[in-house]
């Protein structure tokens, strides 16, 4: 389950960063570019603070096909993707959290501090979609507001915590992704969002 989820979230990043290339006005090798990065980039940037090799699409490179074929195909079909906000804000939402649970378990496989582990699935399910904004030259969402860090991290506790307490990897996987999709889509729906710090150095006391 969790590796059919990991595969068409793959899928749904790429095509949503296709979106946020084309805005850019890039070409296709910017294209898939962008869709690699944010689609893989979590992943890879987990692996090496970890030092974990070979990184996953080195050792299955069909993840790169993968990515590759959706944002091309978005391209031609980027009215009808752009319409549909909504299913691939879901997409996303479960994506975000299947790749936390997943940067989770490889903290776990390497033996970090508790806390590591948590980190090693936040940077997992947030480091793409952040390294997408930075090269589209776009404030990432994340830093403005969105509840996305957030629900990454609470799954990851919330998973960590189940596995400490000796519960079946399978339940805590289900109750990590149901516990983070949740939150997440309550979070879209009635527009949750961190505090935010404003500061003007014009302001006056």
């Amino acid at each position: 389950m969790l590796l059919i989820a990991f595969y068409i979230a793959i899928a749904a990043e790429a095509m949503t960063a296709a979106l946020a290339a084309g805005r850019r006005n890039m070409d296709w090798f910017g294209v898939c570019l962008i869709a690699c990065v944010t689609a893989l980039g979590g992943g890879t940037l987990r692996d090496i603070l970890l030092d974990h090799y070979p990184l996953s699409w080195v050792e299955n490179p069909y993840l790169l096909l993968e990515v590759c074929a959706a944002a091309l195909i978005t391209i031609p079909l980027a009215r009808l993707v752009d319409r549909l906000r909504w299913p691939f804000l879901l997409l996303d939402a479960l994506g975000l959290v299947v790749f936390t649970v997943i940067g989770c378990n490889i903290g776990i496989e390497a033996g970090v501090h508790p806390i590591i582990v948590i980190v090693a699935g936040m940077v997992t399910g947030t480091a793409g979609g952040i390294l997408r904004d930075v090269l589209c030259n776009d404030v990432p969402l994340i830093f403005q507001g969105e509840l996305y860090a957030t629900v990454s991290m609470v799954a990851g506790v919330v998973y960590y915590l189940g596995l400490l307490w000796a519960l079946p990897g399978d339940l805590m996987v289900i109750v990590a992704i149901v516990v983070g999709f949740a939150l997440r889509v309550l979070a879209l729906v009635f527009r949750w969002e961190m505090p935010k710090f404003v500061y003007d150095r014009d302001m006056r006391k």
